[in-house]
């Protein structure tokens, strides 16, 4: 007589994944991170494409929480000019102050031109500004990436996201984990 125990003990696995899938989703949800307050850092880092970020790295600069600042991701078609206009920024904060990344094209590809551009510019610790559902997974990569000597200040941009929204990106914050857990 064969031993029926076998298809509890499944479903019971896949009740527990399904449970701890589904607190871990509440959690992120519920707390997402939140601003840094005034914390100094030798740099900002702003990755693109979120509301509210690359204004939030101005603030950084120009309350002299940090002296520079690295837009990552940035489209290869926008030129400084066209980015000191859309931001008003003036050309001399600029020319001191603000490097645009054209090479990024993914929060990955962000934290490997961060990790370049802090080691060519001596950068000790840094301020990463993006949006708040974003911050975990950008953190992420930005912790496999950079030397652990850097010091990475989180300061989350707060947004109002849609249950898509966030549905999607806690499975790429998985996704992300899961990969940096195996080296890829």
């Amino acid at each position: 007589m064969p031993n029926p125990a076998p298809k509890p003990i499944l479903r019971n696995i896949l009740s527990g994944a399904v449970l701890v899938w589904a607190l871990g989703f509440l959690w992120f949800t519920v707390s997402l991170p939140q601003p840094a307050g005034d914390t100094r850092t030798d740099a900002v880092i702003v990755p693109t494409g979120g509301a509210g970020r690359i204004a939030q790295g101005l603030v950084v600069l120009d309350q002299g929480f940090a002296s520079k600042m690295l837009v990552t991701g940035v489209d290869p078609e926008v030129t400084p000019v066209e980015f000191a206009i859309e931001f008003e920024v003036d050309q001399a904060r600029m020319d001191c102050c603000v490097t645009l990344g054209f090479v990024a094209v993914d929060t990955r590809g962000n934290a490997t031109e961060t990790a370049e551009w802090v080691e060519e510019n001596g950068v000790q610790s840094l301020r990463l500004v993006t949006t708040d559902w974003h911050m975990r997974r950008a953190a992420g990569e930005l912790d496999r990436t950079l030397p652990p000597s850097v010091m990475v200040v989180r300061d989350a941009v707060p947004s109002e996201p849609s249950l898509p929204s966030l549905f999607l990106e806690y499975h790429k914050l998985i996704a992300s984990s899961v990969a940096g857990l195996f080296g890829f």
